[in-house]
């Protein structure tokens, strides 16, 4: 039996270089899944990118608080109001 032809090859994932040794046949398809893995890791991390930003927004866009406070000095002012 003739014994396949490997090579040692380098793929990029996303910040990584992992080294691999393949068979010589399959190398173009080693390369084609590190290539798709790095486009679902960018998108993955766009996604908690855009989940940040939403959360951030949501944050500094509540206005439970202040209504809460609003509501508090409304009630004390018509209460003096009411006493005079």
């Amino acid at each position: 039996m003739e014994e396949e032809l490997k090579r040692n090859i380098k793929l990029r994932i996303y910040d990584t270089f992992i080294s691999v040794r393949v068979p010589q046949d399959d190398e173009p398809l080693y390369r084609k899944d590190a290539d798709l893995i790095n486009e679902l890791l960018n998108l993955y991390y766009a996604m908690i990118d855009l989940g940040l930003r939403l959360q951030k927004e949501l944050r500094r866009n509540d206005s439970e608080p202040y209504e809460k406070v609003m509501k508090e000095l409304t009630g004390e002012m018509e209460k003096l109001l009411e006493e005079k």
